[in-house]
């Protein structure tokens, strides 16, 4: 079968007539409400990128939306963001129930402030880094609140300040989202639990079997593709339930490995090395230094 690429939608403008909703107040950024949007059908089944920022507050959304690695449906409150280039899908043709915000933001109205460069940082612009963010009824609220007076402001006769104060609302929306999104990870941290066992017997696995000197050092795409997860958020929700991210606990599973070798068999620490997935036994010593605080010829030594 072809590949067939995205459709991508270059502009604020473009989005806007894709939506059949009137265009744009200001040409690099906007407020939609979601209960205005009567258009996209064409878009049904179809792979879309866009050449913006995209953040979104949607409710009673009867749709199917695929986003990332996984599918969402939009029957509660549930926040996305697409960052310019991401692939997203739609999987569903009832575009008419629905209800919320959509806050379009092009790369060039960033430019000049400190927000341009800090915006790609926030992990929830990816779903390499992300899972959509399920809000509170309460967070709902203030999320609304805070697009209704993005809405406002980018509707008031545009002056020397109006680029300052709209980029003002918008980091604060992303702080409060910051938040929201360690919420998430605090209540459902059941779910966590469950990922950080199943991590953990993927790693083991991994170690104790042939994978390491066939394929490599383990990765954390490795696992967060065994786990259906985004790499960085399995890192996220790792450091939220234990302190640690998931390479750290992939570097602390392999230098317990390494223990378990040194004290129990007659193996080289070269031969240690590859068997757990380096390819230079110098890269094996100075991690081994730097969690235990002595070269693994010491260690091996301190047994005897």
């Amino acid at each position: 079968m072809p590949f067939t690429p995205p459709i991508h939608i270059a502009t604020v403008s473009d989005m806007h007539k894709l939506m059949l909703v009137p265009k744009p107040i200001h040409p690099l950024v906007s407020v939609v409400r979601m209960a205005d949007v009567t258009g996209c059908a064409d878009l049904v089944r179809k792979t879309i990128t866009y050449g913006f920022f995209s953040i979104a507050l949607k409710k009673n959304f009867d749709i199917r939306l695929r986003y990332g690695r996984r599918h969402y449906d939009f029957e509660e409150g549930v926040m996305t963001f697409v960052s310019p280039l991401q692939v997203i899908g739609i999987e569903s043709e009832n575009l008419q129930k629905m209800d919320g915000f959509m806050l379009l933001v092009h790369p060039d109205f960033l430019k000049g402030h400190a927000l341009a460069s800090r915006l790609p940082d926030y992990g929830f612009f990816s779903y390499e880094a992300n899972e959509a963010l399920h809000v509170s009824e309460t967070e709902e609220n203030m999320i609304m609140g805070m697009f209704g007076n993005l809405e406002k402001e980018i509707e008031n006769t545009l002056d020397a300040f109006s680029q300052n104060v709209i980029l003002s609302h918008i980091e604060l929306l992303l702080h409060y989202s910051d938040r929201f999104y360690n919420r998430q990870f605090i209540t459902r941290k059941s779910h966590g639990i469950d990922v950080l066992s199943d991590f953990e017997r993927m790693l083991r696995d991994y170690l104790n079997s042939d994978a390491p000197a066939n394929t490599g050092f383990p990765s954390v795409m490795h696992f967060a593709d065994g786990l259906n997860l985004s790499a960085n958020y399995l890192s996220d929700l790792l450091r939220n339930l234990t302190g640690r991210n998931a390479r750290q606990h992939i570097q602390d599973a392999v230098v317990d490995k390494a223990k378990e070798l040194l004290s129990t068999t007659n193996l080289s620490v070269s031969e240690i090395a590859f068997k757990i997935g380096f390819e230079h036994s110098q890269s094996f010593s100075k991690l081994f230094k730097s969690k235990v605080e002595v070269t693994p010829l010491e260690y091996r030594l301190s047994f005897n």
